[in-house]
C-alpha cells in the first residue's frame, strides 16, 4: 500500500472508466475531464463500470506511477455526482478501499495548518 503526502490531493473521477487505459489514457482523462494537470503530483483515482477495478494515477520525481486493484468480490461503494470529480481525502480513500460506507457521519471542527481562524 502506498502512503501519500498529507499535502496531496485525491481526486476521484465519478464516471466509469475504462481499466484497458493506461499512463497516457488516464492522464488524458485528467487532463481533459478533471480539468486537472496530471503531473501535479495529486492522486487521480478511476473505477470501472462493474466497480470492481480501481487504478489510481500519478506522477512521482521520475515518471508517473499506476496503482491497481481488483475485487474479487463485491464493489467499490461511491454515488456518482453530477461533476466528473469528487475530492476525498485520505481517510474517505481507505474507506472506498476497504467497502465500508459510512451513512451519516459527523465531521468535528479542526484545525489545519495555513487557516485563518
Amino acid at each position: 500500500m502506498f502512503h501519500p503526502e498529507p499535502r496531496v490531493r485525491i481526486w476521484l473521477y465519478t464516471k466509469p472508466a475504462d481499466m484497458r487505459k493506461s499512463y497516457n489514457g488516464l492522464s488524458i482523462l485528467v487532463r481533459h475531464h478533471l480539468h486537472e494537470d496530471p503531473l501535479s503530483g495529486h492522486l487521480f483515482v478511476f473505477v470501472n463500470r462493474r466497480k470492481a477495478q480501481m487504478k489510481i494515477l500519478y506522477f512521482e520525481s521520475s515518471g508517473y506511477c499506476i496503482w491497481s486493484k481488483r475485487l474479487e468480490q463485491g464493489q467499490f461503494n461511491f454515488r456518482p455526482g453530477q461533476d466528473d470529480k469528487a475530492q476525498l481525502d485520505w481517510a474517505q480513500l481507505k474507506l472506498l478501499l476497504c467497502g465500508i460506507q459510512v451513512q451519516k457521519s459527523r465531521q468535528y471542527k479542526r484545525y489545519h495548518l495555513g487557516q485563518s481562524p
